[in-house]
């Protein structure tokens, strides 16, 4: 099973970045936050549309060491990023165009003191094991963890779902990747051992047990993701074109039904982008229902179907990807579901398999993805974990 240098247990995590600290400042650390990393059991590209989602927090994430300070000053060592130190004022944040990482840092506490203009400063060592380009999610996880450091160093009275939008909109207006609200929700505010139906339109949500006997697997594809953000934002602004053709602020308002009927107007490709969201949200809710009875026949057809829509009507699959879906799908056939999971382009697969199966699944796909797309694929075998504000 091959999970690289990122298997880091939590306790472990925590250790290393309690010892980097007192490496870095010469005295301990106040506080250890951290906040997870998520995968997407359905529901891909329609949280920007105000669609359903059913995402889980998963046990790796990002855990930062903080001590406070008492100008504005913030000092942040980044372990996995090269090791580099990048610090900035509060009273000027500004673009760094050389040190990309930072801007998460930046455009969180921008936000953050929106909120809260009082906060000040503080020094930061940050270590995370969520796979970088794989599509769980780092980011979100990295504003989440920041988000609830900040909280527990200056006493904020900050909830999850305030949480949530104040890194979504670090993400919008200052990174400038125009993401939906799902990922920072879920990092939030996951419940252990369960799955989140979220409501991107209203931010309701519900959650739901993953069954006991079903284990949480995603593999990544290992595929270097080029123009991800480009792509991401081309697809937003697809969707955003079929809802301004129908009068409508986001293709939540729209039917199958209706899409149907005015196929003929709609250029082909905006129809199929439309198609995808639509569709995909009556998947995720049926998986829902799926999972609350352990119907996994169900699981298994949804989820077969939400990669082909996402391949097919959303164009953001791969070769290596659909491969590997194919791969697990032989050896768990109606007993478990896979699909592709994230934004696409690459990144990875996700995967419910019967506990029973999972060292076949294993041994399948590191037996046969290497010599078939001459890549390795890394394997994780997952839980679902509790959000930083649960």
């Amino acid at each position: 099973m091959t999970l690289q240098a990122t298997e880091i247990k939590g306790s472990e995590q925590e250790v290393l970045v309690k010892n980097l600290f007192e490496q870095q400042y010469k005295f301990s650390a106040e506080i250890v936050c951290h906040a997870p990393g998520r995968v997407n059991l359905i529901g891909d590209h329609t949280d920007y549309n105000d669609g359903f989602v059913l995402p889980a927090a998963i046990n790796y994430g990002t855990t930062i060491a903080a001590s406070a300070r008492e100008d504005d000053l913030v000092r942040v060592y980044a372990h996995d990023c090269d090791q580099q130190i990048n610090e900035f004022s509060l009273s000027d944040i500004t673009f760094e165009s050389q040190i990309m990482w930072s801007n998460y840092v930046r455009g969180t506490l921008q936000a953050l003191m929106k909120m809260y203009p009082e906060i000040k400063g503080a020094n930061l060592v940050v270590t995370g094991n969520v796979p970088q380009g794989a599509g769980l999610s780092s980011s979100a996880s990295f504003e989440i963890a920041l988000l609830k450091t900040f909280t527990q160093l200056y006493h904020l009275t900050l909830n999850g779902v305030n949480a949530a939008l104040i890194g979504q909109q670090a993400e919008n207006d200052f990174v400038g990747c125009n993401c939906g609200i799902m990922d920072q929700l879920i990092s939030a505010l996951g419940q252990q051992g369960s799955a989140m139906l979220l409501d991107c339109k209203d931010l309701s949500f519900e959650d739901v047990p993953i069954p006991d006997n079903l284990a949480l697997l995603i593999v990544n594809s290992n595929v270097k993701r080029g123009l991800v953000d480009s792509e991401y934002n081309l697809r937003r602004q697809q969707c955003e074109a079929v809802a301004k053709y129908f009068g409508v602020s986001s293709l939540r308002e729209i039917t199958l039904t209706q899409l149907n009927a005015n196929k003929e107007q709609i250029e082909s490709v905006l129809f199929k982008r439309a198609r995808h969201v639509i569709s995909e949200n009556e998947r995720v809710v049926n998986t829902l229902k799926a999972l609350k009875i352990n119907d996994m026949a169900t699981i298994s057809t949804v989820m077969k179907a939400s990669h082909n829509s996402l391949r097919d009507d959303f164009d953001v699959s791969t070769k290596e990807m659909d491969g590997l879906v194919d791969m697990v799908a032989k050896v768990i056939g109606i007993k478990g579901g896979v699909r592709m999971t994230g934004g696409g382009f690459g990144g990875c697969v996700v995967a419910l398999v019967p506990t029973e199966l999972v060292t076949d699944v294993i041994e399948t796909v590191n037996c046969n993805y290497e010599n078939s797309f001459g890549l390795k694929p890394s394997i994780y075998h997952c839980t679902a974990t509790q959000g930083a504000f649960r």
